[in-house]
């Protein structure tokens, strides 16, 4: 980790539909509300959302460089974007981050990413937004790295990147999928579907449009969390998708200072959920906090 880099993000939120981000092909164009963490040390990154009447629901990580460890936050915000209330939401003895929140089976659900448990892990809400309770029953092949999920054809497809080896947590897209939610998910072969640093690890929803569907996947051969490279293929062929980059996406040029990097495009109905980030030089106060780590470890 280089202790002079600090890399901050925040979310946005665009007042329109995934579907209208994809046919503009840009973010140019969209006005964007922008939601910031309150310490200058910490960021928030990686939102998803889902609306529930009049107010919309918002997951994100949380990073604080002091203690190097994420942790899922919720934000509740009224149809005029209005923030009413956040607060963290879940927390473990590990790190935590991309908190996909979705429905199914009549409940909701969360599957964040946590592969240094060395597993992936379904949570249940029990107290929505607020109470989240690990699913036993849930089972895995491995510790998926940013797990996407998608019922569609009457099946559960799980768009996600292997934990290992160390450069595929950046360059390899694999697919899973099941006849439920639980599983399990090994039953028909996993399929790597493309290793490729400039998009394969998930970044968003994955989502349906013209026929087709797309799949946002980082961008990460200049930096991590670059750009956002989305993919695509016929709905038919998801058993077997063969993959087209249709559009690449990047940090829109008003959203300065945070123009170093676009790592989630994800839909939440009417809106649809980003984030961006800036790279801070030589943070005295990064510094300091990493030299007292080094300090402490001696």
């Amino acid at each position: 980790m280089d202790i002079l880099n600090t890399e901050i993000w925040r979310v946005g939120i665009i007042r329109a539909p995934i579907q209208d981000v994809l046919k503009a092909g840009t973010l140019e164009t969209f006005s964007i509300k922008w939601i910031e963490a309150d310490d200058s040390l910490c960021f928030i990154a990686d939102p998803f959302g889902l609306w529930r009447g009049e107010l919309l629901y918002l997951f994100v990580e949380a990073y604080d460089y002091r203690t190097r460890r994420g942790y899922i936050v919720a934000y509740v915000l009224d149809a005029e974007l209005n923030i009413l209330e956040y607060r963290p939401v879940l927390r473990e003895d590990w790190h935590l981050s991309y908190p996909v929140v979705f429905e199914a089976d009549g409940e909701i659900w969360m599957l964040p990413e946590a592969y240094k448990s060395g597993r992936l892990t379904l949570y249940r809400a029990i107290e929505f937004p607020w109470r989240w309770q690990a699913v036993p029953e849930f089972q895995f092949p491995e510790a998926a790295i940013d797990a996407s999920p998608l019922y569609h054809a009457g099946r559960w497809w799980m768009f996600y990147t292997p934990p290992t080896p160390k450069a595929a947590r950046t360059n390899t897209l694999k697919l899973a999928s099941a006849d439920q939610l639980f599983g399990p998910w090994d039953q028909q072969p996993i399929q790597t579907l493309r290793e490729d640093i400039r998009g394969s690890r998930m970044g968003g929803t994955p989502f349906l449009a013209n026929g087709k569907v797309f799949l946002p996947t980082q961008d990460c051969h200049e930096t991590y969390g670059g750009a956002l490279q989305l993919l695509s293929f016929p709905e038919e062929s998801i058993s077997q998708p063969d993959l087209s980059c249709s559009h690449r996406l990047t940090a829109p040029h008003h959203n300065a200072p945070y123009l170093q990097g676009l790592h989630t495009l994800s839909q939440a109905g009417p809106v649809t959920l980003v984030d961006t980030k800036r790279e801070l030089r030589g943070s005295p106060r990064r510094v300091l906090i990493e030299l007292r780590r080094l300090w402490h470890k001696k």
